[in-house]
């Protein structure tokens, strides 16, 4: 396959380069040991307690000498509730928690931006395009319907679900057979290439609870939907290196997906930063 060729294919109009966006966001002028952390929500409307909870991060981030910012996840739209941002803004100003930088009620503040992810598809579709040219991402064309079928085929055998293997139908098809689809503006979506193995794990420290040894991830994941919008996982590993995110501190539900994040950064030439996975606070009845 000549990934230069499909490259161009699936991205003619980005020109900028991974070294382009390491020059306009370089690494932070702070103190050793500084803490750059975040809380990333979604404009949804309300603040809920975990929202508060993570963000000890501000503590740690001026304890040390470093930032605390504000990044809105912004990339579904269907959920996003006018007022949101100033809801957050609000909520965390009432409890003490202030931002050094990131999204306003008005627009934003910081060198880092834009802090808001549907502003910044451009960045996301660089990175991606560098994947392509490594032979490390692909178009995927499959319909609802093929991966419903997938699904149940997996079932069926007692197979682990996903797309990976055999069940990967788009993951060596020709650039002939890809441009056929374009032309016929069948929608597509951007995958990663994993070459990893579940049998093997990764070993990952957290900074709250030591040592994790985990599951390699072996699934072929989305990078991109067919809006060119980034999907959770490719944002948050972009925007995590380029906004110079040292912490991240986030709900212990997302360590099923944090093969997926570190190996992105692995296979990018980044530094992960530390995850650290809070407990999921709960209610008491009765």
């Amino acid at each position: 396959m000549d990934t230069t060729a499909l490259a161009n294919l699936l991205f003619p109009d980005i020109t900028k380069t991974i070294e382009d966006y390491e020059t306009i966001y370089p690494p932070r002028d702070l103190p050793e040991g500084a803490v750059v952390t975040r809380i990333a929500p979604s404009p949804t409307g309300f603040v809920h307690l975990g929202n508060l909870y993570n963000a000890i991060g501000e503590r740690l981030a001026h304890q040390t000498g470093g930032v605390f910012y504000l990044r809105i996840e912004d990339t579904d739209q269907k959920r996003e509730v006018e007022g949101a941002v100033e809801a957050v803004i609000d909520a965390m100003t009432f409890y003490g928690v202030h931002f050094d930088e990131g999204a306003t009620a008005d627009g934003e503040t910081g060198a880092y931006g834009p802090y808001r992810q549907r502003q910044r598809k451009e960045l996301y579709q660089t990175v991606a395009k560098s994947l392509v040219l490594r032979g490390l991402a692909y178009p995927c064309f499959c319909t609802e319907d093929d991966l419903k079928a997938m699904h149940e085929q997996q079932e069926a055998a007692k197979e682990n679900y996903g797309y990976y293997g055999k069940y990967a139908l788009w993951r060596d098809r020709s650039i002939e057979d890809i441009r056929a689809e374009l032309d016929k503006g069948t929608e597509w979506v951007l995958r990663f290439r994993s070459e990893g193995n579940p049998e093997h794990t990764v070993e990952v420290q957290d900074g709250i609870r030591g040592t994790l040894k985990v599951q390699e991830n072996y699934t072929d994941f989305v990078l991109l939907k067919s809006d060119g919008i980034p999907t959770y996982h490719f944002a948050h590993v972009c925007d995590d290196h380029f906004m110079r995110t040292t912490h991240v501190i986030r709900d212990e539900s997302w360590l099923a997906t944090l093969p997926i994040h570190v190996q992105l950064f692995d296979i990018l030439g980044w530094e992960r930063p530390v995850y650290c996975h809070t407990a999921t606070l709960m209610k008491m009845d009765g």
